[in-house]
C-alpha cells in the first residue's frame, strides 16, 4: 500500500457527527409533521445525498425532499455542524501521512462550505491539500463526481497542464479513497480507483462487503497501518 494520493471521507471515516446529523434531520421531519425517534433509520442519512434519503426513507416527494433539506440545513448550519468530535487517532494520522509526503484530499457528499468549517474547526484544514464537497445548489452530489473534482483541482496545483486522459489515468492508478459507507466505494470505483472501507463509521453489518470494498478495516490503528505500514495482515476478510 504505497500510494500518493489518500482521498478521505468526512463523516463516518474522519469524524463522528452522527449526533448533529440526526438532530438535524430530525428538526426537518419535524418541520414537515413527521416525527422519526428511530436511531438506526436516522443514521441512514449519514452519507448519501440528503434529497435522495428524504424520499427513500420517508416516502418525501421531490419538492418536498427539498424542502427537507432547507429545514436541515437551517439547524445544521449553526448548531449540528459543532455536534461533532474526531475519531481518536484520526489527528495523528493525517500527520504523520503529512510527514510522510502523501498527498491527501478531503472529498465528501457534504456541502462544501460545510466540509471547509468542519476542517477549521478541528484545526485539520493543514493537512489536505485540497477539500472537495458537493454544492448547495445541488450539484456534483455524487462521490464519483467529488472525486473527479479532486482529481481537477489536484492537477491545476501540480502545475501539469491539461488534465489529459494520461494524466488521470496515472492520478487514479497512484490513488485510494477511504470511507465508510457503500457510497464511497461505489463512487470510488466508478471514479476507477480502489477504496478502503472502514468499519467504525456507519454502515450496516455486510454493507462495506457487498459493496466490494477492496480493503476493509476495524480501526483506526488498523487504517494507519494499512496506509502507513505496507502491512495487509491487518485487513479483515
Amino acid at each position: 500500500m504505497r500510494k500518493k494520493y489518500i482521498l478521505f471521507d468526512l463523516d463516518g471515516t474522519l469524524t463522528d457527527s452522527s449526533e448533529g446529523i440526526t438532530k438535524s434531520v430530525q428538526y426537518a421531519l419535524d418541520k414537515l409533521g413527521i416525527t422519526e425517534n428511530d436511531e438506526a433509520v436516522l443514521k441512514r442519512y449519514i452519507g448519501p445525498p440528503l434529497d435522495e434519503s428524504f424520499a427513500k426513507f420517508h416516502g418525501l416527494s421531490r419538492e418536498d425532499a427539498l424542502k427537507a433539506v432547507n429545514y436541515y440545513r437551517e439547524r445544521y448550519k449553526d448548531t449540528g455542524i459543532y455536534e461533532n468530535r474526531l475519531f481518536d487517532g484520526i489527528k495523528e494520522l493525517l500527520s504523520s501521512l503529512k510527514k510522510e509526503g502523501y498527498i491527501t484530499a478531503l472529498a465528501t457528499c457534504k456541502p462544501e462550505p460545510f466540509a471547509l468549517k468542519i476542517l477549521e474547526h478541528f484545526n485539520l484544514s493543514k493537512y489536505f491539500t485540497v477539500a472537495c464537497g458537493s454544492n448547495l445548489d445541488g450539484t456534483r452530489k455524487y462521490k464519483n463526481e467529488i472525486i473527479e473534482e479532486v482529481f481537477a483541482r489536484l492537477n491545476r496545483l501540480e502545475g501539469n497542464g491539461e488534465l489529459t486522459e494520461a494524466v488521470l489515468d496515472e492520478m487514479k492508478a497512484d490513488s485510494i479513497m477511504v470511507g465508510d459507507r457503500k457510497d464511497d466505494i461505489y463512487g470510488a470505483h466508478n471514479a476507477d480507483i480502489e477504496a478502503v472501507g472502514v468499519r467504525f463509521g456507519y454502515a450496516a453489518d455486510g454493507e462495506l462487503e457487498e459493496a466490494g470494498a477492496d480493503y476493509i478495516v476495524n480501526t483506526v490503528f488498523e487504517l494507519t497501518a494499512l496506509l502507513l505500514m505496507d502491512d495487509d495482515s491487518v485487513l479483515c476478510d
